[in-house]
């Protein structure tokens, strides 16, 4: 919960704002300021405090401890220009807070957190438990130290700017060890723990059991990701117990699904019981990985084990985001975009499109780039760096996938990576904003481009969308080696649409040089079209108004003009 406290009429219309924009997650406190204060500080993760900074300085001062354990603050000021991230920026999250009022109110985020004010990811905000000398090794990577990266698990991580050896170092294990002296030690999410247990089994006795099995192995508890088991013990009391208790997802299988796992200890019991001779290491297993402690019972002194359990270390899983930058103004790159690529190590694109958006990038991001025609080299190379364990972002214009990155990519990413869509704005989409409204009723897009799409089917997709009245919009429409395609298009659009049809034109949407026009079916010269212009034809409701192209919803405005 998010307490909203405020002093004066113009902090509370603020406060007022940000409370019907979130009306789930924040509560305001009436009331004498410090009171306020007091009361919030006790009772919520975050506050935002439409008062001066040095008044809620003083003011929750005398109220902090830890900062682990501190809500973050955000300050907002009575005229909603600024949000500043005040106490807790990492921990407390209060620079992402700050980000998301800025967002609502229209106000500048200030964060003062040095990772953040250069670019570099925080070591407590990338998702994982992390312990050891977390101040110290900051400092270096923000003093352009030498910084090791110790990777004994292989795991995505965002660019941080590491070297091969150093005073300072970035541990990634699963293993249960202390971080030595300037050394900082990332848990990543990579043991699956499979569990069976009897009916009414306590979930002392699992947690006891997942602990021995965990500490004789030497690996970390906080490195464990799920529990896992069969589906008729989904709601098995000390199973659920257990998994809630650890902070972790209780995730389950079919008999069928685990029975058809190799496992090395099979039983008789859990076949007779659920169907399938393997429980633990079955479950721990499914989804493939190194079995590092097979099926282990636990131990009672007045009765049989009543509980089971395997450790797996499952495959690391490399992340490819598959990212739409836009028809190419900065604010029409969407906030998700701009998430992945400041999250992504490796950046795949082509060159034009990397130029657009470097400044975005956090230092340290290794960048592949490469030119125009090397779309499928391109896909290759950021399915490859996935499946090496690395956070990858393949970059793309529009929205990726249309006529864009995420067709070859998906063609060859198989399910042993995380594959994330971003969505973006379209050519399409840019170019009709521009017009007017002439995608108001149904539409389609055909590339006329001819390179990897034989003519004859362009030629019956335009006769089709033609014969069914459908507003058309025509990616790749001319260039200087392939002129005839756009005539020939748009004289099947003429057998079946009047000479005065809305013709929009529109070359470099939402760039700097954007130009744009209004002509007809009959008036159009294709020679004044290249491949950085989207054309879109209207249908026969379509009408010019106001200098602005318009598709009506429906056909009644048409019915109505007769």
């Amino acid at each position: 919960m998010i307490g909203l406290i405020s002093a004066t009429s113009a902090g509370a219309a603020a406060r007022d704002r940000l409370a019907a924009a979130w009306p789930d997650r924040v509560r305001v406190y009436e009331g004498p300021v410090g009171d306020a204060v007091r009361a919030a500080f006790a009772q919520c993760e975050q506050l935002v405090c439409f008062l001066a900074t040095g008044a809620v300085v003083r003011l929750v001062a005398p109220l902090l401890g830890d900062k682990a354990s501190d809500p973050g603050v955000v300050c907002v000021d009575e005229g909603g220009r600024f949000a500043v991230s005040l106490v807790g920026g990492h921990g407390g999250g209060a620079n992402d807070l700050a980000a998301a009022v800025g967002e609502v109110l229209g106000a500048q985020p200030v964060v003062t957190t040095a990772t953040d004010a250069v670019g570099l990811p925080g070591l407590d905000t990338l998702g994982f438990p992390v312990e050891g000398d977390v101040a110290g090794v900051s400092r270096a990577l923000l003093d352009g130290e030498p910084v090791a990266l110790r990777a004994e698990v292989s795991w995505p991580l965002p660019p941080l700017r590491v070297a091969d050896a150093g005073t300072y170092a970035i541990r990634v294990t699963d293993r249960l060890v202390e971080a030595a002296a300037h050394e900082v030690v990332l848990r990543p999410p990579s043991l699956v723990v499979g569990v069976g247990a009897s009916r009414g089994a306590p979930a002392e006795e699992v947690l006891e059991l997942i602990g021995g099995a965990l500490r004789d192995a030497g690996l970390s508890p906080a490195s464990v990701a799920e529990l896992a088991t069969v589906d008729a013990k989904a709601d098995e009391p000390g199973i659920v117990r257990a998994a809630r208790h650890l902070g972790v997802p209780l995730v389950t299988h079919s008999a069928e699904q685990l029975a058809a796992v190799d496992v090395p200890h099979p039983s008789d019991a859990p076949l007779a019981a659920v169907g399938t001779p393997s429980v633990a290491e079955a479950a721990a297993l499914l989804r493939g990985g190194e079995l590092l402690v097979p099926k282990r019972k636990s131990l009672r002194a007045d009765g049989p084990a009543r509980a089971t359990c395997a450790v797996v270390r499952r495959p690391a899983r490399g992340r490819l985001a598959v990212v739409g930058l836009g028809p190419g103004a900065r604010d029409l790159v969407t906030p998700r975009a701009k998430e992945e690529l400041r999250r992504a190590s490796v950046l795949v694109g082509l060159d034009q499109y990397v130029d657009q958006i470097r400044d975005l990038l956090r230092p340290g991001t290794r960048i592949l780039e490469s030119g125009l025609g090397a779309e499928e080299e391109r896909a290759r190379t950021a399915v490859e760096e996935a499946r090496k364990g690395q956070a990858v972002a393949l970059i793309g214009s529009g929205d990726a996938g249309v006529y864009a990155m995420a067709s070859p990519a998906l063609a060859e990413a198989s399910d042993d990576i995380d594959v994330i869509g971003v969505p973006g704005v379209t050519a399409a989409l840019a170019a009709a904003a521009i017009l007017g409204a002439p995608l108001g009723h149904d539409h389609v897009s055909i590339s006329l481009s001819d390179l990897h799409t034989p003519w004859e089917v362009i030629e019956r997709r335009v006769r089709a969308a033609a014969e069914a009245d459908i507003v058309v919009t025509f990616y790749n429409p001319r260039s200087r080696g392939r002129d005839w395609q756009l005539p020939k298009a748009l004289a099947i659009l003429a057998g079946h649409r009047e000479p005065a049809t809305p013709v929009g034109i529109v070359r470099n949407a939402s760039r700097p040089d954007e130009s744009s026009r209004l002509t007809t079916l009959a008036a159009l010269d294709p020679a004044t079209v290249d491949m950085m212009t989207v054309v879109t034809v209207g249908n026969t409701a379509t009408r010019e108004i106001a200098g602005r192209m318009v598709t009506p919803r429906g056909y009644r405005w048409q019915e109505e003009a007769r």
